[in-house]
C-alpha cells in the first residue's frame, strides 16, 4: 500500500510542526506550507491525499484558496479546514465550497486522527462515484456489465469498502434510487440496506 501524503497549510510554525510530528508518527508523508502561495504552488505540481487548511492566514485566507481550487477544478482531494476562531457560519461556508470537514483549534489528537481517516475514506468514495459516472455509459458495450477498477494494493477492509461503495452506488443508479427494489434484488432487508448505505456515506436519491 502506498503511503498517504498530507499537505498541512498553516501560518503558525508551532501548529505546522505539531501536526507534522503527529501525522509522521502515524506513518503519513507530510508536506508543509506556511501560506496560501506555497500551498497553491505545491498543488500545481502535486495532488496530496488530504489537505489540512487553516482559514485565517495573513496573505490569503483558506476559504479564498479553497474557492480558487474549486473554480480551477483542482479540488480533487479532500480538504479539512482548521480554525481557532471559527463559527458555525464559517464551517458551513467551507463545507458548501467543497471542504469535507472542519477542525476547531486547539485540535485534540484523537479528533485529528479520526478526521484524517474519515476524510481520506470520503475522498476515496467520491473518486469511486466520479469514476462510476464516467463509465456508466459503457454498460451496454460490456455485455450488460459495468467494469470498475479495483485497487488491489489497499488493505482488505479498505478494498472491500471501495467495492461496496461502487456496488451500491451502481445499484442505486440502475434502480433509480428505489430502495425496496434494490433490497429485493440483492437479497437483503431494507433496514440492513439503509444501515449499510449510511455506513458508506451514500445518500439514496430518486432519479
Amino acid at each position: 500500500m502506498s503511503t498517504k501524503e498530507i499537505l498541512v497549510v498553516d501560518d503558525e510554525v508551532g501548529i505546522r510542526e505539531l501536526l507534522s510530528e503527529i501525522l509522521f508518527d502515524e506513518g503519513y508523508i507530510v508536506h508543509l506550507a506556511e501560506n496560501a502561495e506555497q500551498a497553491r504552488a505545491f498543488r500545481l505540481k502535486h495532488c496530496p491525499d488530504l489537505v489540512l487548511l487553516d482559514i485565517w492566514m495573513p496573505d490569503m485566507d483558506g476559504l479564498v484558496l479553497l474557492k480558487e481550487w474549486s473554480s480551477q477544478q483542482l479540488l480533487t482531494m479532500p480538504v479539512v479546514m482548521m480554525s481557532g476562531h471559527g463559527t458555525i457560519e464559517t464551517a458551513l461556508e467551507a463545507i458548501r465550497v467543497g471542504a469535507v470537514d472542519f477542525l476547531e483549534k486547539p485540535i485534540a489528537l484523537q479528533k485529528l486522527l479520526k478526521t484524517v481517516l474519515s476524510s481520506m475514506r470520503q475522498g476515496t468514495t467520491t473518486a469511486v462515484q466520479e469514476k462510476e459516472t464516467e463509465t456508466l455509459h459503457e454498460y451496454n458495450n460490456n455485455n450488460g456489465m459495468m467494469m470498475i477498477p479495483l485497487p488491489l494494493d489497499l488493505p482488505l477492509r479498505e478494498a472491500r469498502e471501495y467495492f461496496d461503495s461502487a456496488y451500491f452506488n451502481y445499484q442505486i443508479h440502475k434502480e433509480s434510487g428505489n430502495i425496496s427494489r434494490i433490497a429485493e434484488k440483492i437479497g437483503i432487508e431494507r433496514t440492513h440496506l439503509y444501515r449499510k448505505l449510511k455506513q458508506l456515506g451514500i445518500k439514496p436519491h430518486k432519479n
